[in-house]
């Protein structure tokens, strides 16, 4: 095992309130658990109502103060692509931090994690300079014009499978545009975010711009969301969490941006590239342990293609290096919580006892303690079956057939999700078909989670409604002011246009 240690800093860690560490005004910790051995490695404050209201305090302040939001674009910029260069300097820590907080793969977690969150930084950065607005021609009198403004305080509430990229989807873009933040990271997975809140503060961010409150979603969560002095809810995780912040949210009139549950289908047709096609099945449900919301764990297979296609899973996933995330050429780490563990491991068996098949795996493991899971695949899955129909949220695979093209559009959009879906084919006219028909809000073509802060990404359905990434995100985080301004009569020119009356 490669040795990996946390900063000191994070391992009693307290909130980050007004640029600073704030102690919790209670004194319950909970514990930060490695899932690679189910070691304690730190302890993160139990926020407090008092807390969050301490921390709302700070960001609002900070707003009216306007030492953020009323500076240029180009100012806020300059801060943001000195957070993005701080990211890329200390990427090694950051990513063992993540790595360690999660379980994922050190190598994915430099790679994608770290990199991911200093490109959205960067791109955010560019968007800020370009927040202007328009001077609008009408026939009144008067001249007319429109600017974009920052909202206020944005409520910024996390999941823990993907607690750097999935935190800095907000914070870059709701800087950006000039709003302050309280964020509330995942009580399992809260690391990450300690780490770069103090990145922000020494690149530049004034104090009170981005706060940090640690702690249970249900006692500070909805305290958070319903405060008075909130200005918007940004809010990745569950269907059903999602649901019932947007209700919340809803009774005060406050906008929300929810990117949620997620259970994609992959489509494979029989004219696909069959080598490419394996390969992309199985990174697309392997992925982060299978916790990607946007990841594959629905297979729909041309009947041509589902004896091959399941013959060639079986022989290779038992291949996919797993283990521990310390080592480079680890693909699979554990999962992130025993819950979740516990949620797959039911799943899996609730399906075998219906009849579905087990073609691998289904088994957790227990590799120096941790909590991992053999990726699986199920087939003779009844598309009725709670194993096709929720998300699972592990490495999973259920495997159905069809014959048709519109058979397979009907599978694929027969849940109540609709976040992300993908299509395997060298047909290029049935690539776009299929895609204009697919119920999601990205749809992936002979590839599996391409992503780009300037492309956006959300569901439909279920998944949830906003989008984050590009200029959509941007957009979301301000607010449109139109200006008119009356202008006094033209005397000159009223004296000509009567004399030009006269003529006529």
């Amino acid at each position: 095992m490669v040795a990996m240690t946390l900063p000191s800093h994070l391992q009693h860690a307290q909130h980050w309130i007004d640029g600073r560490e704030t102690p919790s005004s209670g004194d319950q910790r909970i514990d930060v658990i490695n899932p690679a051995n189910q070691s304690v490695i730190a302890s993160t404050p139990a926020g407090t109502i008092a807390d969050v209201d301490t921390a709302v305090s700070a960001a609002q302040r900070a707003f009216r103060a306007g030492s953020w939001s009323r500076i240029s674009g180009r100012e806020r910029a300059a801060v943001l692509l000195r957070a993005a260069a701080a990211l890329r300097q200390q990427a090694d820590q950051l990513a063992q931090v993540e790595s360690m907080d999660v379980g994922k793969p050190i190598s994915f977690a430099t790679a994608v994690d770290v990199n991911t969150a200093a490109e959205t930084y960067e791109y955010a950065a560019a968007l800020a300079q370009q927040l202007d607005g328009a001077v609008r021609r009408t026939p009144l009198p008067a001249h007319a014009y429109t600017q974009r403004e920052p909202l206020g305080v944005v409520a910024a509430i996390t999941p823990f499978n993907f607690p750097l990229i999935l935190s800095t989807t907000k914070i870059a873009f709701a800087l950006a545009a000039g709003n302050t933040i309280v964020h509330k990271p995942a009580e399992d997975t809260p690391l990450s975010a300690l780490f770069v809140a103090r990145i922000l503060t020494e690149a530049g961010v004034p104090d009170g711009v981005y706060n940090l409150v640690t702690g249970y979603g249900r006692e500070i969560g909805e305290h958070l969301v319903t405060h008075p002095d909130v200005a918007k809810v940004a809010f990745t995780g569950s269907s059903t969490t999602g649901a019932h912040l947007a209700e919340l949210a809803g009774r005060h009139l406050r906008p929300l941006t929810a990117e949620l549950g997620g259970n994609a289908a992959n489509i494979v047709f029989a004219d696909a590239d069959v080598e490419q096609a394996i390969q992309t099945t199985i990174s697309a449900f392997v992925f982060n342990t299978g916790q990607f919301c946007m990841g594959g764990p629905r297979l729909l297979v041309q009947r041509d293609l589902l004896e091959p296609m399941l013959e060639a899973l079986a022989a290779a996933l038992p291949h996919v290096p797993l283990g521990d995330p310390s080592q480079p050429e680890t693909v699979i780490g554990p999962v992130a919580t025993s819950r979740q563990r516990e949620k797959i491991a039911s799943a899996v068996k609730q399906a075998v006892d219906a009849g579905a098949t087990l073609v691998t795996g289904g088994q957790a493991l227990d590799l120096d303690g941790g909590l991992y899971f053999q990726p699986t695949v199920l087939t003779g899955v009844d598309n009725s079956a709670e194993a096709v129909q929720e998300e699972i949220f592990g490495p999973v695979l259920t495997v159905q057939a069809f014959d048709t093209e519109a058979e397979a559009i009907e599978l694929a959009n027969s849940t109540r999700y609709g976040l992300a879906a993908g299509v395997q084919t060298t047909d290029i006219s049935r690539a776009h078909r299929v895609a204009d028909a697919l119920e999601a809000g990205i749809v992936w073509v002979n590839s599996w989670s391409m992503l780009d802060p300037a492309m956006p990404f959300g569901g439909v359905k279920d998944s949830g409604w906003g989008r984050e990434n590009g200029p959509e995100q941007m957009e979301s985080y301000t607010r449109t002011k139109s200006v008119i301004i009356a202008l006094a009569p033209d005397p000159e020119g009223q004296a000509s246009n009567a004399a030009e009356g006269e003529v006529q």
